[in-house]
């Protein structure tokens, strides 16, 4: 453990119990001494009961990596398996992100998987190509949250796009939003597949979203000939403003990698190397 990542345990457990007994026991300086003292004796982790958090007031991801939380851990693969999703759910709850993101038909199973955990369960629609009919879109959205999806990626449709067809997309992209509210408030993010686009294209994107409704705007399926860049993710961030988020998808495979995202404006990562990423290594694996 570093001095950096002491801090933050620190710092979080100080927030936490601060002022929590009559007798002062849990100040931020008895925090902090207790901790300091554990360290200099030999401590390199600590335990504080996060599987009990009606008792301690602490949830067990609240002392997770910030960039834990950011992460969607993903397998879209067409030859994913039961075993593999299985996987993808421990691996998950284990490291904290934020959601897995997997195909339609393995929501039930995830979701059944981590109900009891705070991981969202992350689908998609129109994938990967966005050419798909907006009711279709619209009906596996509502099919995606039933099932138990609180966050659903679609896919723009790019051709209408590219055709110039802005009402069209903006409204494919509402029809979208519309069902996740309706079915049960999930979160909606627009992936544009910025390799296929023109800047022009990219900033026209981002506003139909954002006029949609969307949450968030992606940058990529990661099955196109192209995934996130740092130019692309700070262009996107600069359309929509502070109050959207902008997710970083496709060749994010190493710390270096998603935090370069993060410096560019983006406030969520897809990735299939999620843990290689947590533990500092260079990922090989792709959705």
């Amino acid at each position: 453990m570093n001095e950096a990542e002491r801090e933050s345990i620190v710092r979080r457990l100080a927030e936490e119990f601060s002022g929590g007994g009559a007798d002062g026991a849990f100040r931020p300086a008895g925090v902090e001494g207790t901790l300091d003292h554990m360290v200099t004796v030999g401590a390199c982790r600590f335990g504080v009961s996060a599987d009990q958090p009606e008792r301690h007031g602490i949830a067990a991801c609240e002392l997770a990596p910030p960039l834990a939380r950011m992460i969607d851990h993903t397998a879209l693969k067409p030859e994913t398996s039961e075993q593999d999703v299985a996987a993808l759910c421990e691996e998950a709850e284990r490291y904290c992100f934020a959601s897995v993101c997997i195909n339609p038909g393995w929501v039930a199973f995830a979701a059944g998987r981590l109900r009891a955990t705070p991981v969202r369960v992350c689908t998609v629609v129109g994938f990967p190509l966005g050419a798909t009919t907006t009711a279709v879109k619209a009906l596996e959205t509502e099919m995606a949250v039933r099932d138990g999806a609180s966050e659903i990626d679609m896919v723009m449709n790019v051709g209408r796009l590219k055709s110039g067809h802005t009402d069209f997309v903006e409204e494919d992209i509402r029809a979208v939003v519309t069902a996740a509210r309706r079915a049960g408030a999930a979160t909606v993010k627009v992936i544009l597949e910025t390799a296929l686009l023109t800047d022009r294209e990219k900033v026209i994107a981002c506003v139909l979203s954002r006029n949609a409704g969307a949450d968030f705007v992606k940058t990529s399926t990661g099955f196109s000939k192209g995934g996130a860049t740092a130019a692309d993710v700070a262009l996107m961030r600069r359309v929509v403003g502070p109050a959207m988020g902008v997710k970083a998808s496709g060749g994010v495979r190493s710390r270096a990698d998603a935090e370069r995202m993060i410096a560019h404006g983006a406030t969520r990562i897809g990735a299939s190397a999620s843990v290689a990423i947590l533990q500092d290594r260079e990922g090989s694996s792709t959705y």
